[in-house]
């Protein structure tokens, strides 16, 4: 079964030690099937807002914090815990 841009999102963060990122093309490249990793980015990039949404990750950007994606960012377990509804 392929993954959804957010359930691999997560799975790649869960590979991760604690307070590492990743970047949303990792994510990309990881979904496209046919390895067009540039047209997965609308996809992912939707995925991510719903995340940061609802607390699950949070954003980055050369160590800073970031309210919202925008421009070049980096993708880290939120504060969230996951066993909430």
């Amino acid at each position: 079964m392929t993954k959804t841009a957010r359930e691999m999102t997560l799975t790649l963060l869960g590979a991760r030690h604690e307070g590492a990122t990743i970047c949303p093309s990792e994510v990309a490249r990881a979904i496209a099937a046919d390895g067009d990793w540039r047209g997965a980015m609308p996809t992912v990039h939707a995925a991510i807002d719903g995340l940061v949404a609802d607390g699950i990750v949070r954003l980055s950007w050369k160590g800073k914090p970031l309210d919202c994606r925008a421009g070049p960012y980096r993708i880290a377990i939120g504060d969230k815990d996951l066993g909430d509804p």
